[in-house]
Protein backbone atom coordinates (compact mmCIF):
# COMPACT_ATOMS: atom_id res chain seq x y z
CA UNK A 1 0.00 0.00 0.00
CA UNK A 2 1.63 3.30 1.19
CA UNK A 3 4.94 1.51 2.40
CA UNK A 4 7.03 4.70 0.98
CA UNK A 5 6.18 6.44 3.99
CA UNK A 6 8.21 3.88 6.45
CA UNK A 7 11.02 4.24 3.83
CA UNK A 8 10.79 7.98 3.50
CA UNK A 9 11.11 8.33 7.22
CA UNK A 10 14.33 5.97 7.75
CA UNK A 11 15.80 7.56 5.11
CA UNK A 12 16.23 11.31 6.65
CA UNK A 13 17.43 10.09 9.36
CA UNK A 14 20.50 8.03 7.62
CA UNK A 15 21.12 10.69 5.37
CA UNK A 16 21.49 13.24 9.13
CA UNK A 17 23.10 10.88 10.86
CA UNK A 18 25.14 8.78 8.47
CA UNK A 19 25.51 5.06 7.44
CA UNK A 20 26.52 3.34 10.60
CA UNK A 21 26.11 -0.02 9.02
CA UNK A 22 28.33 0.29 6.48
CA UNK A 23 31.92 -0.45 7.73
CA UNK A 24 34.21 1.75 4.83
CA UNK A 25 37.17 0.14 6.75
CA UNK A 26 36.90 -3.70 5.93
CA UNK A 27 39.03 -5.80 3.11
CA UNK A 28 38.32 -6.17 0.18
CA UNK A 29 38.35 -4.59 -3.62
CA UNK A 30 36.40 -1.78 -3.01
CA UNK A 31 38.80 1.04 -2.89
CA UNK A 32 37.32 4.36 -2.20
CA UNK A 33 35.50 6.43 0.22
CA UNK A 34 32.18 6.39 0.61
CA UNK A 35 30.12 9.61 -0.85
CA UNK A 36 26.51 10.03 -0.41
CA UNK A 37 23.87 12.73 -1.33
CA UNK A 38 21.75 14.84 1.22
CA UNK A 39 18.53 14.62 0.54
CA UNK A 40 15.21 16.72 0.90
CA UNK A 41 11.68 16.74 0.53
CA UNK A 42 10.85 17.78 -2.47
CA UNK A 43 10.01 15.62 -5.15
CA UNK A 44 10.73 18.03 -8.21
CA UNK A 45 12.65 16.13 -10.83
CA UNK A 46 11.04 12.58 -10.72
CA UNK A 47 8.37 11.21 -12.42
CA UNK A 48 4.97 10.98 -11.35
CA UNK A 49 2.43 8.34 -11.86
CA UNK A 50 -0.39 10.04 -13.68
CA UNK A 51 -1.45 7.74 -16.48
CA UNK A 52 -1.38 3.79 -16.15
CA UNK A 53 1.26 2.41 -17.66
CA UNK A 54 2.32 0.16 -20.62
CA UNK A 55 3.22 -2.83 -18.36
CA UNK A 56 5.68 -5.05 -19.64
CA UNK A 57 6.86 -8.00 -17.75
CA UNK A 58 9.51 -9.14 -16.71
CA UNK A 59 10.80 -5.93 -17.40
CA UNK A 60 8.77 -4.06 -15.16
CA UNK A 61 9.95 -6.85 -12.61
CA UNK A 62 12.70 -4.54 -11.77
CA UNK A 63 13.52 -0.86 -10.82
CA UNK A 64 11.98 2.32 -11.74
CA UNK A 65 14.43 4.88 -10.83
CA UNK A 66 12.76 7.81 -12.38
CA UNK A 67 10.34 7.85 -9.49
CA UNK A 68 11.35 8.66 -5.90
CA UNK A 69 10.16 5.70 -4.13
CA UNK A 70 9.82 2.02 -4.80
CA UNK A 71 9.76 -1.05 -2.70
CA UNK A 72 8.82 -5.21 -3.24
CA UNK A 73 7.22 -6.57 -0.85
CA UNK A 74 6.51 -10.64 0.09
CA UNK A 75 4.47 -12.38 2.84
CA UNK A 76 3.49 -15.65 3.17
CA UNK A 77 1.84 -18.42 5.33
CA UNK A 78 3.23 -21.62 5.11
CA UNK A 79 3.13 -25.22 7.30
CA UNK A 80 4.86 -28.15 8.09
CA UNK A 81 3.48 -31.80 6.98
CA UNK A 82 1.75 -31.96 11.07
CA UNK A 83 0.07 -28.84 10.46
CA UNK A 84 2.68 -26.73 12.72
CA UNK A 85 2.40 -22.86 10.92
CA UNK A 86 4.86 -19.98 10.34
CA UNK A 87 3.89 -16.49 8.65
CA UNK A 88 7.00 -14.25 7.12
CA UNK A 89 7.63 -11.08 5.94
CA UNK A 90 10.44 -9.84 3.45
CA UNK A 91 10.86 -6.29 1.43
CA UNK A 92 13.20 -4.20 0.36
CA UNK A 93 12.41 -1.02 0.03
CA UNK A 94 14.90 1.61 -2.58
CA UNK A 95 14.12 5.94 -1.90
CA UNK A 96 15.96 7.76 -4.78
CA UNK A 97 18.38 10.92 -2.91
CA UNK A 98 18.27 13.10 -6.00
CA UNK A 99 16.60 13.01 -9.47
CA UNK A 100 18.42 10.98 -12.02
CA UNK A 101 18.76 14.33 -14.31
CA UNK A 102 21.06 15.63 -10.81
CA UNK A 103 23.38 12.78 -10.17
CA UNK A 104 27.02 12.87 -10.44
CA UNK A 105 29.01 9.61 -11.64
CA UNK A 106 32.33 10.02 -9.76
CA UNK A 107 34.84 7.94 -9.44
CA UNK A 108 33.66 6.11 -6.14
CA UNK A 109 32.00 2.57 -6.63
CA UNK A 110 30.31 3.90 -3.18
CA UNK A 111 28.71 6.68 -4.83
CA UNK A 112 25.34 5.98 -5.72
CA UNK A 113 21.80 8.60 -5.70
CA UNK A 114 19.41 5.45 -4.24
CA UNK A 115 19.09 3.89 -0.43
CA UNK A 116 17.96 0.43 0.20
CA UNK A 117 16.55 -0.69 3.48
CA UNK A 118 14.72 -4.19 4.24
CA UNK A 119 12.67 -5.35 6.39
CA UNK A 120 12.80 -9.63 7.58
CA UNK A 121 10.00 -10.66 9.84
CA UNK A 122 9.09 -14.88 10.88
CA UNK A 123 5.92 -15.67 13.11
CA UNK A 124 6.12 -18.61 14.80
CA UNK A 125 2.34 -19.05 15.45
CA UNK A 126 2.67 -22.38 17.67
CA UNK A 127 5.18 -20.82 20.24
CA UNK A 128 3.96 -17.54 20.01
CA UNK A 129 7.10 -15.61 18.84
CA UNK A 130 7.52 -12.65 16.56
CA UNK A 131 11.09 -12.25 15.08
CA UNK A 132 11.95 -8.94 13.02
CA UNK A 133 15.47 -6.70 11.91
CA UNK A 134 15.99 -4.04 9.46
CA UNK A 135 18.77 -3.43 7.25
CA UNK A 136 20.02 -0.73 5.55
CA UNK A 137 22.43 -0.24 2.88
CA UNK A 138 23.23 2.25 -0.46
CA UNK A 139 23.21 1.39 -4.10
CA UNK A 140 26.48 1.41 -4.67
CA UNK A 141 29.51 -0.74 -4.35
CA UNK A 142 26.93 -3.92 -5.36
CA UNK A 143 25.83 -3.62 -1.47
CA UNK A 144 22.16 -3.41 -2.90
CA UNK A 145 20.13 -3.17 -6.14
CA UNK A 146 16.95 -4.16 -8.09
CA UNK A 147 17.83 -5.70 -11.39
CA UNK A 148 16.48 -7.83 -14.37
CA UNK A 149 18.91 -9.05 -16.81
CA UNK A 150 20.00 -11.55 -16.72
CA UNK A 151 17.82 -12.18 -14.30
CA UNK A 152 15.65 -10.98 -12.14
CA UNK A 153 16.96 -9.74 -8.69
CA UNK A 154 16.69 -7.49 -5.99
CA UNK A 155 18.73 -7.60 -2.50
CA UNK A 156 20.41 -5.76 0.02
CA UNK A 157 23.74 -7.39 0.94
CA UNK A 158 23.23 -11.06 1.66
CA UNK A 159 19.27 -10.87 2.02
CA UNK A 160 17.89 -11.22 -1.58
CA UNK A 161 14.91 -12.45 -3.99
CA UNK A 162 16.39 -14.36 -7.48
CA UNK A 163 15.02 -15.62 -10.30
CA UNK A 164 14.79 -18.63 -11.07
CA UNK A 165 14.68 -18.76 -14.85
CA UNK A 166 14.49 -15.95 -17.50
CA UNK A 167 10.58 -14.65 -16.63
CA UNK A 168 10.89 -14.73 -13.29
CA UNK A 169 8.27 -17.48 -12.92
CA UNK A 170 10.26 -19.25 -9.99
CA UNK A 171 11.72 -17.09 -7.62
CA UNK A 172 14.27 -17.74 -4.39
CA UNK A 173 14.18 -15.97 -1.28
CA UNK A 174 17.06 -16.29 0.80
CA UNK A 175 17.67 -14.07 4.26
CA UNK A 176 19.11 -14.94 7.50
CA UNK A 177 19.67 -13.28 11.11
CA UNK A 178 21.10 -14.37 14.37
CA UNK A 179 17.68 -16.06 15.32
CA UNK A 180 15.98 -17.15 12.14
CA UNK A 181 16.62 -18.01 8.15
CA UNK A 182 14.40 -17.98 5.39
CA UNK A 183 14.93 -20.10 2.40
CA UNK A 184 12.13 -20.26 0.07
CA UNK A 185 11.26 -21.17 -3.74
CA UNK A 186 8.28 -19.71 -4.95
CA UNK A 187 6.63 -20.33 -8.29
CA UNK A 188 3.84 -17.88 -9.97
CA UNK A 189 0.46 -19.24 -10.81
CA UNK A 190 -1.30 -16.77 -11.95
CA UNK A 191 -0.78 -13.69 -14.36
CA UNK A 192 0.25 -10.52 -12.21
CA UNK A 193 -2.62 -8.29 -10.91
CA UNK A 194 -3.12 -4.84 -12.04
CA UNK A 195 -4.48 -2.68 -9.00
CA UNK A 196 -6.64 0.31 -9.00
CA UNK A 197 -6.80 1.89 -12.78
CA UNK A 198 -4.93 -0.90 -14.79
CA UNK A 199 -2.25 -0.63 -12.40
CA UNK A 200 -2.56 2.98 -11.76
CA UNK A 201 -3.57 3.05 -7.32
CA UNK A 202 -5.25 6.26 -7.00
CA UNK A 203 -3.99 7.56 -2.99
CA UNK A 204 -6.01 10.58 -2.50
CA UNK A 205 -8.18 13.01 -5.21
CA UNK A 206 -5.02 15.24 -6.17
CA UNK A 207 -4.02 13.82 -9.56
CA UNK A 208 -0.20 12.25 -9.44
CA UNK A 209 -1.09 11.05 -5.46
CA UNK A 210 -1.17 7.43 -7.21
CA UNK A 211 0.91 4.87 -7.63
CA UNK A 212 2.26 2.17 -9.94
CA UNK A 213 0.58 -1.02 -8.12
CA UNK A 214 0.38 -4.89 -9.05
CA UNK A 215 0.44 -8.23 -7.01
CA UNK A 216 0.83 -11.47 -7.61
CA UNK A 217 -1.42 -13.16 -5.25
CA UNK A 218 -0.62 -16.55 -5.11
CA UNK A 219 3.19 -17.69 -5.78
CA UNK A 220 3.46 -21.65 -4.22
CA UNK A 221 5.88 -21.79 -1.83
CA UNK A 222 8.02 -24.57 -0.66
CA UNK A 223 11.47 -24.49 1.50
CA UNK A 224 12.88 -24.16 4.74
CA UNK A 225 12.34 -21.73 7.92
CA UNK A 226 15.02 -22.15 10.31
CA UNK A 227 14.50 -20.92 13.92
CA UNK A 228 17.55 -21.08 16.37
CA UNK A 229 19.03 -25.07 15.98
CA UNK A 230 15.39 -25.95 14.34
CA UNK A 231 15.07 -26.26 10.39
CA UNK A 232 11.63 -27.22 9.44
CA UNK A 233 10.56 -28.28 5.25
CA UNK A 234 7.29 -25.46 4.57
CA UNK A 235 4.96 -25.49 2.10
CA UNK A 236 1.81 -22.80 1.72
CA UNK A 237 1.26 -19.41 -0.48
CA UNK A 238 2.81 -16.60 -0.70
CA UNK A 239 2.00 -13.10 -1.99
CA UNK A 240 4.26 -10.39 -4.12
CA UNK A 241 3.18 -6.51 -4.31
CA UNK A 242 5.47 -4.01 -5.92
CA UNK A 243 4.98 -0.42 -6.33
CA UNK A 244 6.66 2.52 -7.07
CA UNK A 245 5.50 6.40 -6.62
CA UNK A 246 6.86 10.05 -6.38
CA UNK A 247 4.03 11.20 -4.51
CA UNK A 248 3.12 11.05 -0.70
CA UNK A 249 -0.62 10.16 0.48
CA UNK A 250 -2.65 13.33 1.01
CA UNK A 251 -2.00 15.82 3.72
CA UNK A 252 -5.26 14.35 5.66
CA UNK A 253 -3.82 10.38 6.10
CA UNK A 254 -3.14 9.52 9.68
CA UNK A 255 -2.31 6.03 8.49
CA UNK A 256 -3.38 2.84 6.73
CA UNK A 257 -5.08 -0.06 7.10
CA UNK A 258 -4.17 -3.33 4.42
CA UNK A 259 -5.73 -6.73 3.94
CA UNK A 260 -3.86 -9.15 1.18
CA UNK A 261 -5.86 -12.17 1.78
CA UNK A 262 -5.84 -15.60 0.34
CA UNK A 263 -8.74 -18.34 0.06
CA UNK A 264 -8.98 -21.51 0.07
CA UNK A 265 -10.91 -21.46 -2.86
CA UNK A 266 -8.37 -20.28 -4.86
CA UNK A 267 -9.43 -16.35 -4.64
CA UNK A 268 -7.74 -13.52 -3.21
CA UNK A 269 -8.73 -10.01 -2.42
CA UNK A 270 -6.99 -6.90 -1.52
CA UNK A 271 -8.85 -4.26 0.25
CA UNK A 272 -7.65 -1.17 2.79
CA UNK A 273 -8.23 2.09 3.59
CA UNK A 274 -6.14 5.35 4.08
CA UNK A 275 -7.50 6.65 7.63
CA UNK A 276 -7.80 10.08 7.75
CA UNK A 277 -7.85 12.89 10.46
CA UNK A 278 -10.04 15.50 9.64
CA UNK A 279 -12.83 13.44 8.54
CA UNK A 280 -12.75 14.38 4.86
CA UNK A 281 -14.67 11.94 2.36
CA UNK A 282 -16.18 8.81 4.45
CA UNK A 283 -16.01 9.29 7.56
CA UNK A 284 -12.38 8.26 8.62
CA UNK A 285 -11.96 7.06 5.19
CA UNK A 286 -10.42 8.69 1.86
CA UNK A 287 -12.58 7.49 -0.90
CA UNK A 288 -10.30 7.55 -3.39
CA UNK A 289 -8.45 4.12 -2.75
CA UNK A 290 -10.17 0.94 -3.15
CA UNK A 291 -9.19 -2.81 -3.79
CA UNK A 292 -9.25 -5.76 -6.08
CA UNK A 293 -11.32 -9.44 -6.04
CA UNK A 294 -9.00 -12.26 -8.05
CA UNK A 295 -10.56 -14.94 -9.31
CA UNK A 296 -9.34 -18.93 -9.65
CA UNK A 297 -8.54 -18.37 -13.71
CA UNK A 298 -6.92 -14.97 -12.58
CA UNK A 299 -9.54 -12.72 -13.44
CA UNK A 300 -9.62 -9.21 -11.68
CA UNK A 301 -12.41 -7.05 -10.73
CA UNK A 302 -12.19 -3.77 -9.10
CA UNK A 303 -13.65 -2.82 -5.78
CA UNK A 304 -14.54 0.78 -4.79
CA UNK A 305 -14.16 1.88 -1.71
CA UNK A 306 -18.21 1.57 -1.39
CA UNK A 307 -17.93 -1.95 -2.16
CA UNK A 308 -16.24 -3.24 0.66
CA UNK A 309 -16.45 -2.06 4.76
CA UNK A 310 -13.78 -3.00 7.67
CA UNK A 311 -15.00 -3.62 10.84
CA UNK A 312 -12.57 -3.59 13.96
CA UNK A 313 -13.36 -6.14 16.31
CA UNK A 314 -11.16 -6.06 18.78
CA UNK A 315 -7.73 -4.47 19.71
CA UNK A 316 -4.12 -5.08 21.07
CA UNK A 317 -1.42 -2.89 23.25
CA UNK A 318 1.76 -2.83 22.16
CA UNK A 319 4.32 -3.44 25.50
CA UNK A 320 6.53 -1.94 23.30
CA UNK A 321 5.45 1.24 21.78
CA UNK A 322 2.62 2.10 24.00
CA UNK A 323 0.20 1.98 20.68
CA UNK A 324 -3.49 0.89 20.38
CA UNK A 325 -4.47 -1.41 17.11
CA UNK A 326 -7.12 -3.21 15.56
CA UNK A 327 -6.85 -6.83 16.49
CA UNK A 328 -9.26 -8.23 14.59
CA UNK A 329 -12.15 -7.75 11.86
CA UNK A 330 -14.82 -8.17 9.92
CA UNK A 331 -14.82 -7.58 5.92
CA UNK A 332 -17.75 -7.39 3.97
CA UNK A 333 -17.49 -7.22 0.40
CA UNK A 334 -20.33 -6.49 -2.01
CA UNK A 335 -18.99 -6.70 -5.29
CA UNK A 336 -20.64 -4.76 -8.48
CA UNK A 337 -20.77 -8.12 -10.02
CA UNK A 338 -21.27 -10.88 -8.14
CA UNK A 339 -22.61 -12.66 -4.48
CA UNK A 340 -21.60 -10.54 -1.20
CA UNK A 341 -19.75 -12.37 1.46
CA UNK A 342 -18.45 -11.54 5.08
CA UNK A 343 -15.02 -12.73 6.37
CA UNK A 344 -13.93 -12.76 9.63
CA UNK A 345 -10.14 -11.87 10.34
CA UNK A 346 -8.16 -12.91 13.62
CA UNK A 347 -3.98 -12.38 13.96
CA UNK A 348 -2.49 -15.62 14.43
CA UNK A 349 -0.57 -13.96 17.05
CA UNK A 350 -1.29 -10.63 18.97
CA UNK A 351 2.28 -9.61 18.77
CA UNK A 352 3.50 -8.86 15.60
CA UNK A 353 5.37 -5.30 15.46
CA UNK A 354 7.71 -3.98 13.99
CA UNK A 355 9.55 -1.46 16.50
CA UNK A 356 13.09 0.15 17.51
CA UNK A 357 13.12 1.19 13.88
CA UNK A 358 11.88 4.88 11.70
CA UNK A 359 8.29 3.93 12.24
CA UNK A 360 6.41 1.29 14.61
CA UNK A 361 4.16 -0.60 12.77
CA UNK A 362 1.58 -4.23 12.81
CA UNK A 363 2.12 -6.51 9.86
CA UNK A 364 1.36 -9.60 10.48
CA UNK A 365 -0.06 -12.78 9.69
CA UNK A 366 -3.97 -13.46 10.20
CA UNK A 367 -6.23 -16.36 9.70
CA UNK A 368 -9.59 -16.35 7.32
CA UNK A 369 -13.58 -17.38 8.70
CA UNK A 370 -16.56 -16.98 7.82
CA UNK A 371 -18.02 -17.50 3.98
CA UNK A 372 -14.75 -18.41 2.88
CA UNK A 373 -11.45 -19.74 4.54
CA UNK A 374 -8.09 -19.10 4.82
CA UNK A 375 -4.95 -17.30 5.92
CA UNK A 376 -3.35 -13.77 4.98
CA UNK A 377 -1.36 -11.33 6.53
CA UNK A 378 -2.26 -7.42 7.97
CA UNK A 379 -0.32 -4.23 7.70
CA UNK A 380 -1.59 -1.56 9.95
CA UNK A 381 0.29 1.97 10.55
CA UNK A 382 -0.32 5.67 11.80
CA UNK A 383 -1.71 3.67 15.59
CA UNK A 384 1.82 4.18 17.02
CA UNK A 385 2.96 7.48 14.41
CA UNK A 386 1.03 9.99 12.84
CA UNK A 387 1.97 9.42 9.13
CA UNK A 388 0.25 12.98 8.35
CA UNK A 389 2.79 15.23 7.54
CA UNK A 390 5.98 13.58 7.33
CA UNK A 391 6.48 14.79 3.78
Amino acid sequence: MGRWFILGVIVLGIVIFGFSLIDTGTSGDVAASAVIFDTGSSSEGYTRALTPLDWQFPRDFGAHPDYLTEWWYYTGNVATADGRRFGYQFTIFRRAIVPPSDSSAGDSEWRSNQLYMAHFAVTNVLDGAFYHQERFSRGGAGLAGAEVDPVYRVWLEGWQVIGLDADATRTQITAATDQVALDLVLEQVKPPALQGDRGLSAKSEEPGNASHYYSLTRLLTSGTITIGDQTFAVSGASWKDHEFSTSALGTGAQGWDWFGLQLDDERELMVGQIRLNDGAGQPGRDPYFGGLLVYPDGSTQYLRAEDFNIEATATWTSPHTGATYPAGWIITVTPQSGDAFTLTLTPQIADQELHGGGIAYWEGTVRITGDATGYGYAELTGYADSMTGRF
